[in-house]
């Protein structure tokens, strides 16, 4: 495969994987849709069911659909990333761009189909959970820990597969997909793809999901909050999600844990697979 086939197969199989997945968490998230409040298990198997799908989109090239799951090949001395894919620098690059395209593309139809539904939806912090993850407590040092953990489980295991063949395919890592989210998602949302994050973290930086009467202009911060103790200020500059409900913010201050934690983890991953697979 040249790069542009490899390209294309990676941004196909990685938007449907973002347009199911951020589709079932808008599902639930968005008051006024029907699947509202469906709950955690719908959101994992919504998002199991979207690597299912992607993955046999993404046949050509292995269904990679995760940055860490390349990497995490790479990392363990792989030859191919799939068959007739050699691994070398080129390949690797259309890999992770597909990735990032198509991971973009996806977060951008899932608004598409529910355009009408953000825009009757007040709470802004919703909206950023449909695209981007977050922790349910903010702690950047355990958030990295949970997300390299959780990516290791996934990368490791997809891994093991090819040496136990056994004809699941696509399903076996829905399945997986699943199980992380039930048991490791908690924490921090289970990014486990810093595609998955980042492609629609900047597609809710740049699309209009605000309804423009709840649009309010910056709050100033109290100056006996301001000018007061350390954890006062600290909440000041870094709020992270507890945002005024119609103020956007796309939390930068937080993006760089589900990137970097799952790329650590698929890399961890793969020099165990070397070493004892």
């Amino acid at each position: 495969m040249d790069f542009s086939s490899i390209f294309l197969s990676e941004a196909l199989g990685t938007g449907i994987l973002i347009l199911l997945g951020a589709g079932v968490v808008a599902n639930v998230l968005l008051t006024k849709s029907k699947g509202f409040d469906g709950g955690w298990l719908l959101i994992t198997f919504g998002w199991g069911l979207g690597v299912f799908g992607g993955v046999y989109v993404a046949y050509k090239s292995g269904g990679h659909l995760n940055p860490a799951v390349t990497i995490g090949n790479l990392f363990a001395g792989a030859d191919e990333y799939a068959p007739g894919v050699p691994v070398n620098f080129t390949n690797t690059l259309a890999y992770l761009s597909g990735q990032m395209v198509g991971a973009f593309v996806g977060a951008c139809l899932a608004y598409a189909v529910y355009k009408k539904h953000f825009d009757a939806e007040p709470d802004e912090a919703k909206k950023l959970g449909i695209f981007a993850t977050g922790p349910a407590i903010r702690s950047y040092g355990w958030n990295f820990v949970t997300e390299v953990i959780a990516t290791f489980v996934l990368v490791l295991v997809i891994l093991a597969f090819g040496h136990t063949p056994s004809g699941l395919g696509p399903l076996a890592a829905a399945l997986l997909v699943v199980g992380i989210g039930a048991s490791l998602g908690g924490p921090t949302g289970y990014a486990i793809n810093p595609a998955r994050d980042l492609g629609p973290r900047i597609a809710y930086a740049l699309l209009p999901t605000q309804r423009a009467a709840n649009v309010l202009p910056p709050q100033r911060v109290p100056a006996d909050l301001s000018a007061g103790g350390g954890a006062h200020r600290r909440l000041a500059e870094d709020p992270g999600p507890d945002l005024p409900a119609n103020r956007k913010d796309a939390d930068w201050r937080y993006a760089w844990v589900p990137v970097f934690g799952p790329l650590a983890g698929g890399a961890l991953a793969g020099l165990a697979a070397q070493a004892f697979l």
